[in-house]
């Protein structure tokens, strides 16, 4: 019998390779400036805000580097991934935004909010 972990393992083989990138921004790359750290407050709090989105969507990582946004992480559909560009875009302050979400796998729904599924 396999356990869950056996059956659902994810490969994130491609993800774990494009963040060894030396040019791929993390999370640690954020901006210590308080335009910075503003702009990537407004963005979180409007996702907050927004009861339609999902936990996942809530969840992604939002790096600020000299006003230009990047977003990461994974949602449930493409609605969700536009809206948090949008939501992004519309912040004072913002220069461009990177979308780099990505959508979860039909393969993977209902594992979006247990510990075995990496992001």
């Amino acid at each position: 019998m396999l356990t869950a972990c056996e059956t659902n393992a994810p490969d994130n083989t491609g993800r774990n390779t494009r963040d060894r990138n030396p040019s791929a921004v993390t999370p640690g790359e954020q901006s210590e400036s308080e335009a910075d750290r503003t702009i990537t407050q407004k963005i979180r709090q409007a996702l907050m805000d927004d009861d339609a989105l999902s936990t996942n969507a809530k969840n992604v990582k939002i790096m600020t580097i000299n006003g230009v946004v990047t977003l990461r992480g994974v949602v449930n559909n493409d609605k969700e991934k536009n809206e948090i560009g949008k939501k992004a875009k519309a912040v004072s302050g913002v220069k461009n935004v990177d979308n780099q979400i990505e959508i979860l796998r039909e393969g993977n729904r209902g594992t979006e909010n247990r510990g075995d599924f990496n992001r």
